[in-house]
């Protein structure tokens, strides 16, 4: 069972990894056709706005799962607690506060329930990914004390 819930996890991360780039990528010209096709507000004079904000969101939500496919890599080898996953962690959480950062600019432009639900969800994210690279660092100390003595 374990096994079976790595590999969907793996396929899933690189699904979104592989889809978020051209996706990041075409958000300019997605928002375009989305504000001449569907709302116009997209496509008056906060476009531009829009598009770097969803461009800065969409880079860094591909970053992020780009760690999480690095850490699945150590769990496959059953070596989850190592120095390199704390950095994965410790860059997860700058990379969702700039997300949550990038969210706050959007909340000048207009104001959503959806948009303050993205700041709070990321904020979280962030703190509880520099939490959690925090435990992994005393995992990696303890790790490597216990193999000294060894």
């Amino acid at each position: 069972m374990k096994d079976r819930f790595l590999l969907v996890t793996k396929c899933l991360l690189n699904v979104m990894f592989f889809c978020g780039i051209p996706t990041t990528i075409s958000i300019p010209f997605l928002l375009k056709w989305y504000g001449d096709n569907v709302n116009a507000y997209y496509s008056g004079r906060y476009y531009i706005f829009q598009s770097i904000f969803f461009v800065i969101s969409g880079l860094f939500a591909c970053l992020i799962v780009y760690e999480l496919r690095k850490m699945i890599k150590s769990v496959e080898e059953d070596n989850c607690f190592v120095q390199s996953n704390v950095i994965s962690l410790k860059r997860m959480g700058n990379y969702a506060f700039i997300i949550a950062l990038a969210s706050v600019g959007r909340f000048f432009l207009y104001i959503t329930p959806g948009v303050l639900v993205v700041i709070i969800v990321f904020i979280i994210a962030g703190l509880f990914s520099k939490v959690l690279s925090k435990v992994f660092a005393r995992a990696v100390a303890y790790k490597e004390e216990n193999d000294m003595t060894i």
